[in-house]
């Protein structure tokens, strides 16, 4: 009733984070990578990876999607392909539909019934820091 309007119009900003840490990498349906992917935000891969990805946040592997070769990230939600090894920092939730071939260091893990989980396994609250600077 009493206040100042300055007052009321400095409550009401927003502080907006830079769109690089906010955005949503994507690999689509039919695109196919050779090589070294390094993401600084979440990533999700519907297409094909022959190489490695290192993700300071969530890799999301969809159904479609397939990698050949070394991630390293913070969390993973896999419903596709996976041959190699996979580091997770944190939580590593494997879909029903997701194959899985080869190595597994992880903090967490939830595989749900149905998954094709064909690795050896490293849990633990160890952390693995191959990331630069994200552990």
């Amino acid at each position: 009733m009493f206040g100042n309007k300055k007052d009321e119009n400095k409550s009401k900003q927003v502080k907006s984070t830079p769109s690089s840490k906010a955005g949503l990498n994507s690999l689509v349906v039919g695109t196919s990578v050779k090589g070294e992917i390094f993401a600084e935000s979440d990533i999700r891969i519907d297409g094909t990876l022959i190489g490695k990805i290192e993700c300071k946040g969530k890799l999301i592997l969809g159904a479609e999607g397939r990698i050949d070769g070394e991630i390293v990230c913070q969390d993973a939600i896999i419903v596709g392909t996976i041959k190699g090894k996979l580091k997770v920092n944190n939580l590593l939730v494997v879909k029903e539909a997701a194959m899985i071939d080869g190595d597994v260091f992880t903090d967490q893990l939830n595989v749900e019934s149905g998954a094709v989980f064909n690795v050896s396994c490293v849990m633990g609250s160890q952390k693995i820091k191959t990331i630069k600077g994200a552990v």
